[in-house]
């Protein structure tokens, strides 16, 4: 087998390790979770009742189980991020963050 063959092959399969690894990850951060998704979208959107979530995700920031919402509201310039804790269902922040333009 030539070298760079090799090189392809492991490159590829470090490739599919890494993305094995961050759905194993979220599937654990799931299992932590005592807030689903959609009881934290209602308690996100109640920050921003005319908004729309436009992306979500769960993720630990600063050492707590988090789900960040993305959320659009009619009319205004900026984004609000909304985080819900996913243990509690608490509003942890509520930010305005500029739009990004596409």
């Amino acid at each position: 087998m030539k070298p760079y063959t090799w090189i392809g092959w492991m490159a590829a399969g470090a490739v599919s390790l890494a993305l094995f690894a961050g759905c194993a990850s979220e599937g654990a951060l799931q299992a932590q979770a005592k807030i689903t998704r959609a009881d934290a979208e209602k308690i996100a959107l109640a920050q921003a009742p005319t908004g729309t979530i436009k992306e979500g995700e769960l993720e630990r920031e600063h050492g707590k189980l988090i789900w960040s919402f993305d959320v659009a509201v009619p009319g205004a310039q900026d984004i609000t991020e909304v985080n819900v804790d996913a243990i509690n269902g608490g509003v942890v922040s509520v930010e305005h963050e500029k739009k990004e333009k596409n």
